[in-house]
């Protein structure tokens, strides 16, 4: 069975935007940006023998902030640049009580019932508690890039660095090379 390596999107692969010290979601196409080193630090994973999937909620879809048309252009956008094998987006908000939102593990755990993946040998990697309590709940390691939000404290991860790059050396570190 593949492994993988979930990711989730703003504040992991795209930049967040920042008011207050608190992530948002970008909007327009047009503040859609990756962070540095996306594509390089994805193709290492890829490289590893790791399958890619993100995971993604985006509740400005369901309250009507965002169009799902817009959201889609940014993914096309994410898989033109960045090797990933798979999105998967929850649109949903907290209040909707769907099976798909972190910290739920619906997302991973369609994604490997899709794809084989045994979570056992894979990794959840985020930059919010909610993302941590979904890898934990499909039974993933964790790796938390500490952005310094002000969302509170650092959740309880296997592994915490401050970038992406950062995660995925992490990850090749626990054997996960070839």
């Amino acid at each position: 069975m593949p492994r993988a390596v979930f990711l989730d999107r703003d504040g992991v692969l795209s930049r967040p935007l920042i008011r207050a010290r608190k992530s948002y979601a970008p909007r327009l196409l047009r503040d859609f940006k990756l962070v540095p080193n996306a594509a390089k630090s994805v193709r290492r994973l890829k490289d590893a023998g790791f399958l890619v999937v993100v995971v993604t909620n985006q509740p400005d879809i369901g309250s009507g902030h965002v169009g799902a048309e817009v959201v889609e252009q940014m993914h096309d956008r994410l898989r033109e640049r960045v090797a990933v094998d798979a999105i998967l987006m929850c649109p949903h908000s907290q209040t909707d009580g769907c099976e798909c939102r972190k910290p739920g593990p619906g997302m991973l755990l369609a994604a490997a019932k899709q794809y084989r993946i045994d979570l056992s040998r894979s990794y959840m990697v985020g930059d919010r508690p909610s993302d941590i309590s979904a890898g934990r709940s499909a039974g993933c390691r964790t790796v938390f890039i500490d952005r310094r939000y002000a969302e509170g404290g650092a959740p309880d991860a296997n592994f915490q660095v401050r970038s992406l790059q950062a995660a995925v050396t992490q990850i090749l570190s626990q054997g996960g090379e070839r």
